[in-house]
């Protein structure tokens, strides 16, 4: 048997695999993805990809078992403590850094997750389900769990859309600061295809030329000492870890990223100094389309480590200007 659901105005806009997640309870993105290509999701009787953005009156239809699935898993979620609203919103309010009527900034934290997954209970997600539940704020980008820093999003439907294909369009630019092991150079454009490999619970991006998507990052050295390097970095498309494994091919890993480093990643100073194991990577600045700019405060293992280094100086008050290195890369070409 089939379902079908009819797109609200509000939806007017909204990826599909996004109106299909609101509307499912417990309904995954490689689920989604897999529905798709087989056309057993469809939208008006046609096969689409999961970045088609829906609007009404169009009819999105789906098997039934995946209505029913998500009826039977409902109770087992509900048989969970909810978080409370309270709790919630106090666990929220340190982490805002900006907001306006559209929009919140948050200056996450590293080691809390913007959604849930396998093992992980607690994220930004879930935090906004608790705290707004009337009126929930809406995802539009993503950081890595173990990346600190600027997270944007948006307070409603009409905001995100907006936001989103201000994302997609670059016309809102964001910069990291890290700390990598080695020298990377003045500057330049990384150019390396990725795609994901390994088993399930131990995916990984790779650089792959032949199957990879398209993806690059620009890079500006800061400081350079002993054997760590402080650089900015701007990644000029949207892949999932790019800044991390695109520092890691370049021969210079993010200090403490375990994942694509192994032990190299956590080295002592020449005078036998430990860093703080977490990733050293953060989400420091954010431009938006009507030129206003945010930047976030650094959180307290990149401090202490850019202190170790000596190099407090070097850290930029403003985002760094990426135009003259990606004059200089294109160039070369």
């Amino acid at each position: 048997m089939i379902t079908k659901l009819h797109v609200d105005a509000d939806e007017t806009g909204t990826r599909l695999d996004r109106f299909l997640r609101r509307q499912i309870a417990n309904l995954g993105q490689a689920q989604i993805e897999k529905l798709l290509r087989s056309g057993k999701i469809r939208v008006d009787g046609n096969k689409v990809k999961s970045n088609f953005r829906v609007a009404p009156p169009m009819i999105v239809t789906l098997p039934d078992y995946l209505l029913s699935a998500a009826a039977i898993e409902k109770p087992k979620q509900a048989a969970k403590a909810p978080m409370d609203q309270e709790q919630a919103k106090q666990m929220l309010t340190p982490l805002i850094h900006a907001e306006t009527q559209d929009w919140m900034a948050l200056n996450k934290p590293a080691g809390l997750a913007v959604q849930g997954g396998s093992n992980t209970k607690r994220h930004i997600d879930g935090l906004l389900a608790a705290a707004f539940p009337e009126a929930r704020p809406k995802l539009v980008h993503r950081i890595d769990k173990d990346t600190s820093g600027l997270l944007l999003v948006a307070k409603s439907t009409a905001s995100a859309r907006q936001l989103t294909k201000a994302f997609e369009l670059g016309e809102i630019e964001k910069s990291y600061l890290a700390v990598v092991i080695g020298d990377p150079g003045p500057g330049g454009l990384i150019n390396k295809p990725l795609i994901k490999a390994g088993g399930l619970g131990k995916e990984r991006m790779v650089v792959d030329y032949e199957a990879g998507q398209h993806a690059e990052s620009l890079f500006i050295g800061l400081a350079r000492t002993e054997a760590f390097s402080l650089v900015a970095l701007r990644p000029l498309t949207g892949r999932t870890h790019q800044l991390r494994i695109h520092m890691a091919d370049h021969g210079t890993p993010i200090l403490g990223d375990g994942k694509y480093a192994g032990a190299a990643a956590h080295p002592r100073t020449n005078a036998n100094e430990s860093f703080h194991r977490q990733l050293h990577l953060h989400a420091q600045f954010l431009t938006l389309p009507d030129a206003q700019r945010l930047a976030a405060p650094l959180p307290d293992h990149m401090r202490a480590a850019i202190t170790l280094l000596a190099c407090n100086d070097k850290v930029p008050a403003a985002m760094p200007d990426f135009r003259a290195v990606l004059k200089a890369a294109k160039n070369r070409k």
